[in-house]
C-alpha cells in the first residue's frame, strides 16, 4: 500500500456546514492532508475554520448561504469552481434537526429538514458530479449520514427519513458514476458532542442511556471524523464505493 494516497494535495474541496462542528473537523483536516478548502455556513462571520484551513498553507473561501433555499445551491459550487479553478472533492455535512412527537410533527419542520438533509445533497452532487464528469478526472463526494440512516430514533421522524434517504442516494450515485471514477460514499457520526445533540446531552436520563450503549463509553469528537474523511475523499479509497461507514464508538455493534 503506497500511503502517499492519503495525500490531497493539488485537489479543490468544499465542505458544507464547515462553520463548525463535524463540518469544521473536516474542512481543517482536508486542508492538512493537502486540499485547498472551501467553507460554508449560515452565520454572517467568517468562519474560524478558514484561519485553521490558511495555517495549513492552503487555500479557502467562505460562503455564506441557507441550503433551505434550493437557489443557493448552484451558488456554492460555482463559488468552488471561481476560487479554486475546480471541484474534486464535495462533503455533504451540512444538516439540521428538530424534535417533535410524530403526532405533532409540525409540516414546516419535515419541509425544512427534508430539503437541508436530502434535497441539498442530490442537487449539490447532482451539481459536483457534472463538472466531474464533464471534466473526465473523477472527484470524490462524501455525504455525512447518521445512526438514523439505520435506526429510527425518537422524536425525529424527519431526520430519519432525511439520513436514510442519505444512505440510499449515497448508494444510487455511486452505481451510476463508479465507473466514471466519482467514489461517492457516506460516514454515519454515532453520538458526537456537537450543537445536534446538545438536547440529549443535557438531558440526564438520555445521556445515561446513551453512554451505556456506547462500547467506547463516551460521546465521540468531531476530531474522531478526520481519519475517516481523509480516507474515504482520497486516492486510498478508489475501490470502495457506495459504502456507509460507521463512526459510532461501537454502537451498532452493541
Amino acid at each position: 500500500m503506497n500511503f502517499e494516497g492519503f495525500q490531497l494535495t493539488g485537489k479543490n474541496a468544499l465542505v458544507t456546514g464547515s462553520y463548525r462542528g463535524l463540518g469544521a473537523a473536516i474542512a481543517v483536516a482536508l486542508a492538512r492532508a493537502g486540499a485547498n478548502v472551501g467553507c460554508h455556513g449560515r452565520d454572517s462571520k467568517y468562519a474560524p475554520a478558514c484561519e485553521e484551513i490558511h495555517r495549513a498553507g492552503s487555500k479557502t473561501f467562505y460562503h455564506l448561504a441557507d441550503l433551505a433555499d434550493p437557489k443557493s445551491y448552484a451558488s456554492l459550487i460555482e463559488k468552488t469552481i471561481s476560487e479554486f479553478g475546480s471541484i474534486d472533492i464535495l462533503v455533504n455535512n451540512a444538516g439540521t434537526i428538530r424534535r417533535s412527537p410524530a403526532a405533532e410533527y409540525p409540516a414546516e419542520y419535515w419541509n425544512e429538514l427534508i430539503t437541508v438533509n436530502l434535497t441539498a445533497v442530490f442537487q449539490l452532487s447532482q451539481l459536483a458530479g457534472r463538472h466531474m464528469l464533464d471534466r473526465g478526472k473523477g472527484g470524490k463526494i462524501l455525504n455525512i449520514a447518521s445512526l438514523l440512516s439505520f435506526q429510527g430514533g425518537i422524536l425525529v421522524p424527519a431526520y430519519a427519513a432525511a439520513k436514510g434517504g442519505v444512505a440510499q442516494l449515497t448508494k444510487a450515485l455511486a452505481n451510476e458514476w463508479a465507473s466514471k471514477g466519482i467514489n461517492v460514499n457516506a460516514i454515519a457520526p454515532g453520538y458526537m458532542a456537537t450543537e445536534n445533540t446538545e438536547a440529549l446531552r443535557n438531558d440526564p436520563v438520555r445521556s445515561r442511556q446513551i453512554l451505556e450503549r456506547i462500547p467506547a463509553a463516551r460521546w465521540g469528537e468531531p476530531s474522531d471524523i478526520a481519519g475517516a474523511a481523509i480516507f474515504l475523499c482520497s486516492s486510498a479509497s478508489d475501490y470502495i464505493h457506495g459504502h456507509v461507514l460507521a463512526v459510532d464508538g461501537g454502537w451498532l455493534g452493541r
